[in-house]
């Protein structure tokens, strides 16, 4: 006869299991406010579903398609986000700019120029008290002319490795190649290297040799019935005519895309990676 009925035991043992690793939900680039409305309705069911430690979101995107604002920021907050990384659209509202340095949960590519506001990483605790690092970088490839990313996460990592061996980073890259390039170069140094700021989630994710896992993009969060979250005959005149058509934010049928992360919180090494898409 069962001491405890079974239900019990394999709650006990599913908790057991969970307390020796971190689970973080990282949720892909946020489009305006289509990509806060699916946020805000499927988060708090995916923290629950999931067991979920910790949420990262790319929010460079969050208002009206272009940069952040405070209260965009906040809006993320109250949604269940416990940290917001960037990308080159963060600069594009200038009210951002005393935010980022005051405000440690929100991060901006760690290879820009030195002197700049705010901060390319951090440090963050789930509620249970554990470590986990965050590092945000962009890459160079059909993109701005910044610092290596290569080389300033070898230079951040020695630091950030002496809180935590959990470390998650947020690469916000346009080419397929340095990105997967980032990933094995940092395979056995981080817990994950995931890729923003193509708005399309790839199908690719895996454990590397070393531990480390990898998907090249995780996609975005915001409207379906689009090109990358903007409405599609504005996106489609700018491909026929070659000229600056203003691009608008879509809002029809929104859909968030994230991935999970499972982390040994002993090694840091990544155990499980699942993407996600939910409307």
């Amino acid at each position: 006869m069962l001491l405890f009925p079974l239900w019990e035991i394999l709650t006990r043992a599913l908790i057991s299991y969970l307390e020796c690793f971190v689970r973080l939900l990282f949720i892909g680039d946020i489009v305006g406010r289509a990509g806060r409305r699916t946020l805000a309705e499927n988060l708090g069911r995916l923290i629950d579903r999931h067991f979920v430690d910790l949420v990262v979101a790319n929010g460079e995107n969050a208002a009206a398609g272009y940069g952040l604002t405070g209260s965009v920021l906040r809006e993320l907050f109250d949604s269940g986000v416990d940290v917001v990384t960037s990308g080159n659209h963060i600069w594009d509202k200038k009210e951002i700019m005393p935010i980022l340095d005051r405000e440690s949960r929100l991060l901006r590519p760690a290879n820009y120029p030195p002197g700049l506001p705010g901060r390319g990483s951090g440090i963050y605790e789930t509620a249970a008290g554990i470590k986990v690092g965050i590092l945000n970088l962009e890459g160079r490839v059909f993109m701005k002319n910044l610092d290596c990313p290569f080389r300033a996460a070898e230079a951040l990592l020695a630091e950030l490795r002496l809180s935590t061996p959990i470390i998650m980073v947020d690469f916000h890259a346009e080419a397929t190649s340095e990105k997967q390039a980032l990933g094995y170069y940092l395979d056995g140094q981080v817990s994950a290297v995931i890729g923003t700021h193509t708005h399309v989630q790839t199908a690719d994710e895996r454990i590397l040799a070393g531990g480390t896992g990898y998907l090249t993009d995780v996609g975005m969060s915001g409207s379906q019935d689009a090109i990358i979250g903007n409405q599609k005959k504005n996106a489609m005149d700018r491909f026929l005519t070659q000229l600056p058509v203003k691009l608008e934010v879509a809002k029809k049928d929104p859909q968030l895309s994230a991935v999970l992360l499972t982390i040994n919180e002993t090694t840091g090494t990544c155990e499980q990676i699942e993407r996600i898409q939910q409307k």
